[in-house]
């Protein structure tokens, strides 16, 4: 198969993210500043002919999506496809929870070094994506929280379904979440994204081939970098 040239967008801010809550997938509507993230990363892409668009099937990707390509200039594309496997992770009962509380109580399932971090991005950098989502799963009073092994077969299957979709290659919007960005980020890339939350309304690109995917470039939201 010919390479594939992901957009990858997380969404404008929502009310959850301003208000720093956890947010997987529950939903919650874009603020005035997330329109306008939308509207910006739309700006950036504008002139990219785009052969397909897609998106979380969460409503705050979708829209997102939308303001997107009616920034276009080189596509007559007014919707994305919505594909559930690019949702955020599920964050089970610590959905809606004020992320320093959640902290609180996942720090107690994470590794004994970790006891003392108090921000989502810290735990993040100090025991990587995976250990965190095992964390969250195992702190989730009900255990419906997606821990790695769930989280990971969902993505590849989203992988796997556009590699079909697309064997000819192409340049793709694809609308996703943040944690799920910055996952994807730190396996195929480095790992050090997965400490770093991508911006509202950033854009991430990734080269798709038939066995490996590569970062081309992490959460930009000013001008794009040439490759």
């Amino acid at each position: 198969m010919q390479p594939i040239n992901i957009y990858l967008v997380r969404h404008g801010q929502t009310f959850f993210n301003k208000y720093d809550r956890f947010q997987g997938w529950s939903d919650i509507d874009l603020t005035e500043k997330g329109i306008a993230d939308g509207r910006r990363a739309g700006h950036l892409l504008k002139d990219i002919q785009f052969d397909a668009a897609y998106s979380s099937d969460l409503p705050r990707a979708f829209k997102t999506a939308t303001y997107i390509l009616e920034e276009n200039t080189q596509t007559d594309i007014i919707a994305p496809t919505p594909l559930k496997a690019f949702r955020e992770q599920f964050f089970g009962t610590f959905e809606g929870v004020r992320g320093p509380d959640a902290v609180l109580d996942i720090v107690k399932c994470a590794p004994a070094s970790a006891a003392h971090i108090t921000s989502f991005s810290d735990l993040l950098t100090a025991i990587g994506a995976d250990a965190t989502l095992d964390a969250i799963h195992a702190a989730d009073p009900e255990h419906d929280a997606e821990d790695s092994k769930r989280f990971w077969t969902r993505i590849e299957s989203g992988f796997d379904r556009l590699r079909q979709l697309h064997p000819d290659g192409g340049d793709i919007l694809l609308v996703s979440h943040g944690a799920t960005i910055r996952s994807i980020a730190g396996r195929f890339g480095d790992a050090t994204f997965e400490g770093q939350a991508p911006a509202n309304g950033s854009i991430t690109k990734l080269i798709v081939t038939e066995d490996d995917i590569k970062i081309a470039y992490y959460s930009v939201t000013d001008e794009l970098p040439a490759n």
